[in-house]
């Protein structure tokens, strides 16, 4: 079953996570021969669900964290339940896209391609998007690089090696599409900054084992290379698509 690395920081997920650029939901659409139903599956509290709802008729979003769930955002057309990725409760062949956002690389995967299956109506597809680490300036990366790799080094659960790879190394039994190259970009303050990275499942599993912050060394160099913590910098997150048709096992 899917695992639940972020019941714990929920709140910091829902205020400081990036959502995705609307061009993915653009495409999305090209890509499935109807828009009736789709499912966000591992959907967090519904970074993608409430754009997939203003381009399908229903959406279905499930997640493992009812602490996620419950701060999930709205739509008259979108309904959350909390339940794993790999034993949904949709009806079978109701659904023309499967979407997971930052969330596959949990999977238990040969259950949950069986589920897609069952699911999918003809000509279904399944997309899932992964983000890695996120660009600014040079000497913002390399703080942000060390703290990834160096003082967080042990704390990331071992399936966050596949969004390291871009999902390459994933798993995927069915007939790829081609994605095209999307970045998502959002213009933050340091503060907000700060706040992603209390979203991140190894800064809470540092604290929760040494006690300790793994921010705090950071703070000073971050703020000397970002100037006025109130000026906005430019975030960018190159986005990794696994997509393909889905096809009967």
């Amino acid at each position: 079953m899917a695992s639940d690395h972020f019941s714990a920081q929920a709140a910091a997920y829902k205020d400081f996570r990036p959502g995705y650029p609307a061009p993915l939901f653009e495409w999305l659409t090209s890509i499935v021969p109807a828009t009736q139903l789709a499912w966000d599956c591992g959907c967090g509290n519904g970074q993608a669900s409430t754009s997939l709802a203003r381009s399908f008729e229903r959406v279905i979003a499930t997640d493992v964290s009812r602490q996620q769930l419950a701060l999930a955002a709205a739509a008259a057309n979108l309904e959350y339940r909390c339940e794993p990725a790999e034993q949904s409760t949709l009806a079978p062949h109701s659904v023309d896209l499967v979407f997971v956002g930052q969330a596959i690389h949990w999977f238990d995967h040969a259950p949950f391609y069986q589920e897609v299956r069952r699911v999918a109506s003809p000509g279904a597809a399944l997309v899932a998007v992964t983000y890695n680490l996120l660009q600014i300036t040079p000497a913002l990366d390399a703080l942000i690089d060390r703290l990834y790799h160096e003082t967080l080094d042990g704390y990331w659960p071992r399936a966050r090696r596949h969004v390291e790879t871009g999902y390459r190394n994933i798993p995927f039994p069915f007939p790829p599409i081609e994605a095209p190259v999307i970045t998502h970009q959002v213009d933050w303050t340091l503060s907000q900054l700060l706040g992603y990275f209390d979203s991140w499942s190894a800064v809470a599993a540092y604290r929760q084992q040494t006690g300790a912050d793994p921010l705090a060394s950071y703070r000073a160099g971050l703020l000397s290379a970002w100037g006025d913590p109130a000026q906005r910098h430019r975030m960018r997150w190159p986005l990794s698509i696994l997509a393909g048709m889905v096809t009967p096992g």
